[in-house]
């Protein structure tokens, strides 16, 4: 008992020393631009792709976004989030997978976002110093994906999916907006935010970008905290197609495009395990993977992304 003790209150400490570490919060509440959700630029890449530029009132900034285009007539459409750069540092799907080999003929619209360093793609409370203004949830389920039916003429049906960081978000972003995705895929992440061990991994998400979780969601005592927890919210994700995954953090030969990470993988393995449990609590069908290798690198989620397609096709008719 003393030892669970000793080591609750080292744990209490780290995460005070974290937000003290990130020192202050911004007060003031961020505000939207009164111009509207629009397409700034629409340019090709070669194939299949375009960049296109999305002004987004509420962060009063133009977002990039990398599109594949759909093989013949109104498609669904899949968001992939990246991990911690946000793709800013050139770490992505479109960086470091085949995802345009892979999509290449599928009758899927595929939308990447660029953007959301550190910020867990969701609402902040306040503009951060460092990280600046973050609303990706009112981006990702209220401005996108409409302007993005429009623009394509998709069909309006749409999963999400995200990888390490995003992958706990992916899954938050679903039970956020229940009109908007039909189907989530979440790789090597954790579904935990308002527990201490949850709470530390995000606030070490959110400081390893040098922003301050205080101005996410406040103190992580705060009912944000639990109301963005897909662990505790897991009931909310019935009726939707799931794909949750993570590897034992043992390198293999999937492993590749990114260094290994054993721990932050296994880790992830747990986290995962703990969250697969949680849905068949309540019932709520799932597919569930545990690779035998793979160490938190391009090659397992590469490999997880073409695993999860036949999950996610099915719900949203592609």
């Amino acid at each position: 008992m003393m030892l669970a003790q000793n080591v609750k209150h080292r744990t209490v400490a780290m995460l005070l020393g974290l937000l003290t570490a990130t020192a202050f919060a911004v007060t003031l509440p961020a505000q939207a631009s009164a111009r509207g959700v629009s397409i700034d630029y629409d340019r090709g890449l070669g194939g299949s792709a375009s960049e296109i530029g999305v002004y987004s009132p509420a962060m009063n900034k133009v977002i990039k976004n990398r599109v594949l285009h759909a093989a013949g007539g109104p498609a669904p459409t899949l968001y992939l989030l990246t991990g911690l750069g946000g793709g800013e540092d050139n770490i992505s799907w479109w960086d470091d997978t085949d995802v345009r080999a892979f999509f290449a003929g599928k009758h899927v619209n595929v939308v990447m976002p660029v953007g959301g360093r550190s910020s867990m793609y969701t609402d902040w409370n306040a503009d951060d110093p460092v990280l600046g203004r973050n609303k990706w949830q009112t981006y990702l389920t209220r401005e996108l994906p409409g302007l993005i039916d429009g623009h394509l003429g998709a069909t309006g049906a749409n999963a999400i999916a995200g990888v390490s960081m995003a992958a706990g978000p992916a899954l938050d972003l679903a039970i956020q907006a229940p009109d908007v995705y039909r189907a989530v895929g979440s790789y090597s992440g954790c579904a935990k935010t308002s527990d201490i061990p949850g709470a530390t991994a995000v606030s070490t998400i959110v400081g390893l970008g040098g922003g301050n979780p205080i101005n996410m969601w406040g103190v992580p005592s705060s009912p944000q905290w639990v109301a963005h927890d897909p662990y505790v919210n897991a009931q909310r994700l019935a009726g939707k197609a799931i794909y949750i995954s993570a590897a034992t953090g043992i390198p293999g030969s999937i492993d590749k495009n990114g260094f290994p990470n054993p721990p932050v993988e296994a880790l992830s393995a747990v986290c995962t395990g703990l969250f697969a449990s949680r849905l068949a609590q309540f019932g709520i069908p799932a597919k569930y993977v545990l690779h035998p290798r793979g160490a938190h690198t391009w090659g397992l989620w590469e490999d997880d992304l073409r695993q999860s397609w036949p999950v996610i096709a099915g719900a949203i008719g592609a």
